[in-house]
């Protein structure tokens, strides 16, 4: 998992991955502390077989185990990491869909309110219009009824 993709994952889901990784460390310590108890068994064990034969045999079992937990842990980290790419990249397209969404929305909205602006200022100035064209007319209503010289 990247630092970026690190970064995207809340407070949750990161205290999450070290609750997971905290408990498998825990799990790790616990085998560890057993196989270094067998160890300690098959060192005292080595002691008392007297021969290198026996106790390269004894000593083979804690080294497979070892190498067994050691296998396991990266499995876990590996799996661990693939769920984490997963959850981003869902989040990633839960975010796109989102961001679309809010795009159609505001395009929807500037055109309801261009449309709405668009009649507003017709009827405005149709309204102008005919006051224009009413005082036109009494204007000319005036001239004929009063004798108006040029100067």
């Amino acid at each position: 998992m990247t630092e970026q993709e690190l970064k995207k994952l809340s407070r949750k889901e990161l205290l999450e991955m070290l609750i997971m990784q905290s408990e498998e460390l825990e799990s790790t310590k616990k085998k560890l502390a057993n196989a270094k108890s067998k160890l300690l068994e098959k060192e005292i064990s080595i002691d008392n077989a007297g021969s290198i034969a026996e106790a390269a045999l004894q000593v083979n079992g804690v080294f497979e185990a070892a190498q067994a937990a050691c296998e396991q842990y990266i499995d876990n980290i590996k799996n661990l990491s693939k769920r984490q790419e997963t959850i981003c990249d869902q989040k990633m397209k839960e975010c796109e869909q989102q961001t679309q969404k809010m795009l159609k929305d505001a395009q929807i909205e500037c055109d309801m309110m261009r449309a709405k602006a668009k009649v507003d200022a017709e009827s405005y100035w149709n309204e102008v219009r005919s006051r224009l064209e009413n005082f036109y007319k009494e204007y000319n209503e005036l001239q004929k009824i009063l004798p108006i010289k040029d100067q």
